[in-house]
């Protein structure tokens, strides 16, 4: 079936485009161009007007911990290990199937609402199993939004023992999750060794090679925080970066998570590795990580994406968000207002996140995914009207999001989730605290 969506304007090739409109067949966008144009061009295609509202691409968040979003809240403003000790560890144990499926269509559904399309999910409660993996999966299809599934490869003992496994048990059990998905017009599985501080020397290689063996990506936090540093120069006299380096895994399939703390020797050899980022500002600043250098980063040739990171260190799980923190914080932080662009902002938003995690989405053009959003242009946070892309980047509400199409479909309609009902998300969560009796 094909829909013509018309809007008062379209964004795509870097501007608007006045009475504009995009053609959908099943998932993929055939046609743009003007409304008159197509409409007349397919008269038989079912045409849905959304009148004085403009047509953007879906965001991608590139970095999330679904089910993090249930931990929303608790141990705030406290240093990053005791944050990570009374959120994380101590709720871990309560963490069972039916949570992690609470959790992530809690996140997921918050998500669509804020523009996200796709998502990203670094996912290491696996119980031993996969069955915690797949109740994510299940709780992404349910939504609607597209998931790549980072599953992580954890083997660090002072973690929680659900996060942990040998790397003969991580490596089988990502292979077969990432077999069974492959193909899935939703779903894609990424290995994601957790880090240079929570997976062994043998668990990283090993995330790489499955990684080369799958042709993904590959994602890893790296230098989040300064005692990552320091442990890596105490353990094997490099900094993080070389120390990644030192196993092989430094290239163009590594998604580095934060990349807080470099020098300008790491800055370099990234850059010429044409290594990525998915960069988190918002969670960087809550956990006072630290400030990363995006600008020297850019210009040395890391591609740079945005993520939300979980929400309980964000708190907020907008990609949009995102976009006006990463602006913001590197301009304080250089002295400079014109070292990040709204336009270098949102292209990590959208497109960057897309082709880093080998999407094909993240703009509005013929033959990519129909992934986009309406935004009301007269919502009080969009005007004035004539300044709307700088609107869209630094000043939009959530408010102004009416519509989400993921893959064709309609995720939300008229600021409504439409494949889960929002009320049964919001009992799942109260019934889930009530049963931890929290």
């Amino acid at each position: 079936m094909m829909i013509l969506y018309c809007a008062d304007s379209v964004y795509t090739n870097g501007g608007f485009q006045k009475n504009y409109a995009v053609l959908v067949k099943d998932d993929v966008i055939q046609d743009m161009g003007p409304t008159d144009k197509l409409t007349k061009t397919y008269h038989g295609a079912a045409t849905i007007d959304w009148g004085e509202k403009a047509i953007v691409p879906g965001t991608v968040n590139a970095h999330n911990h679904s089910f993090q979003s249930l931990l929303r809240g608790i141990a705030v403003d406290r240093p990053f290990l005791e944050w990570r000790d009374q959120a994380l560890y101590k709720y871990t144990p309560l963490l069972d199937e039916e949570a992690i499926y609470t959790g992530a269509l809690f996140a997921f559904g918050e998500m669509v609402k804020y523009g996200v399309t796709t998502v990203s999910d670094f996912f290491y409660v696996h119980n031993n199993g996969v069955k915690t993996d797949e109740a994510v999966i299940q709780a992404a299809v349910d939504v609607g939004i597209r998931l790549v599934f980072a599953r992580t490869m954890y083997d660090w003992k002072g973690a929680p023992s659900s996060y942990q496994e040998s790397v003969t048990d991580a490596t089988k059990r990502t292979r077969e999750l990432a077999i069974k998905y492959h193909g899935h017009p939703m779903v894609d599985v990424h290995p994601a060794p957790h880090s240079p501080h929570a997976a062994s020397p043998e668990m990283i290689q090993a995330g790489y090679r499955l990684a080369k063996e799958l042709q993904t990506p590959f994602h890893i936090h790296v230098s989040e925080e300064m005692f990552e540093v320091e442990e890596t120069l105490e353990k094997y006299n490099k900094r993080p970066i070389h120390y990644l380096d030192s196993l092989g895994v430094v290239d163009e399939s590594m998604l580095a998570i934060h990349l807080v703390w470099l020098d300008q020797s790491e800055i370099d050899l990234l850059g010429n590795r044409k290594a990525g980022l998915a960069y988190c500002p918002s969670s960087n600043m809550f956990l006072s990580d630290g400030i990363t250098s995006i600008p020297e980063l850019v210009r040395s040739g890391v591609r740079v994406s945005l993520g939300s990171d979980g929400a309980c260190s964000n708190n907020r799980i907008s990609v949009f968000e995102e976009m006006r923190m990463c602006s913001l914080l590197q301009k304080v932080s250089t002295l400079d207002g014109t070292c990040m662009t709204a336009n270098q902002v949102f292209q990590m938003g959208t497109k960057n996140g897309a082709d880093l995690l080998q999407i094909d989405t993240g703009e509005l053009a013929i033959g990519k995914k129909a992934d986009f959003l309406a935004v009301d242009t007269s919502d009080l946070s969009l005007l004035p009207k004539h300044e709307l892309f700088a609107n869209l980047v630094y000043a939009m509400q959530p408010t102004a999001i009416t519509d989400v199409i993921v893959a064709g479909k309609s995720v939300v309609q008229n600021r409504t989730v439409q494949t889960v009902s929002e009320q049964m998300i919001v009992k799942k969560v109260d019934h889930l605290f009530e049963k931890w009796g929290i």
